[in-house]
């Protein structure tokens, strides 16, 4: 029988690696992993509309760090660094109301995505955001899945949305798939993201996954 499975945590290790990078003791354990669900949550909120790819967490013994990857970074950061700075304050006020331990050595980075139509992230907020500016959900899909596939290095892609599309009384769904999408395969690197579009009528579920060819070992890393 066959089950589905996250493309993301399928290929953990193998592929792809954690998105909160630490190790802690039993005590600090519920802490930790607590502060990174509900930190991450309020980022995402806040950077939404900031095309942002994802947010990574690395922290040692006295020192926290937040990757933020996105293809936009001069929305995030602002004008000579105002945002940056506004975002990290923000970020230690949320520590402190969810009763988390500053941390005594705090950064934030801020990484641009070069290439943002290989993305499933982006790709997934640029089609919420054409549905919750009310245009045709075909027009939409059609021409943001004709960008993606032009993308460097993508070999395959697919996008389904699901809920009151147009306004109709009956929720369905509406699937694009373009070139082939392995989802059994390791060495595959296929990256899926899951976005809401908020719309007057309902919430509309978008999923996105691309796929971006085959990762083999390099033989020399191997060998050594």
């Amino acid at each position: 029988m066959s089950k589905i499975v996250h493309p993301y945590a399928h290929r953990l290790v193998i592929l792809r690696d954690w998105r909160s990078r630490w190790f802690a003791d039993r005590k600090k354990y519920c802490d930790y992993l607590r502060g990174d669900v509900l930190i991450r949550e309020f980022l995402e909120k806040k950077l939404r509309g900031m095309y942002v790819s994802s947010i990574e967490i690395e922290r040692s013994r006295k020192a926290t760090r937040f990757i933020i990857k996105t293809s936009r970074p001069g929305l995030v950061i602002g004008r000579s660094g105002e945002g940056a700075a506004k975002l990290k304050e923000d970020i230690l006020q949320k520590m402190d109301k969810l009763q988390l331990t500053r941390p005594e050595d705090f950064k934030l980075e801020i990484i641009e995505v070069s290439n943002p139509e290989a993305d499933a992230s982006i790709v997934a907020y640029m089609i919420a955001e054409g549905l919750e500016k009310r245009l045709p959900y075909r027009r939409v899909i059609k021409q943001i899945m004709e960008k993606v596939m032009t993308a460097r290095g993508v070999e395959g892609a697919r996008i389904v949305l699901s809920g009151r599309l147009g306004g109709a009384e009956i929720a369905r769904t509406e699937e694009l798939k373009r070139g082939s999408i392995p989802l059994q395969t390791f060495r595959a690197d296929i990256d899926f993201k899951r976005e809401r579009a908020v719309l007057p009528y309902g919430t509309i579920g978008v999923k996105v996954w691309i796929y971006r060819g085959k990762i083999f070992a390099d033989k020399k890393k191997v060998e050594k």
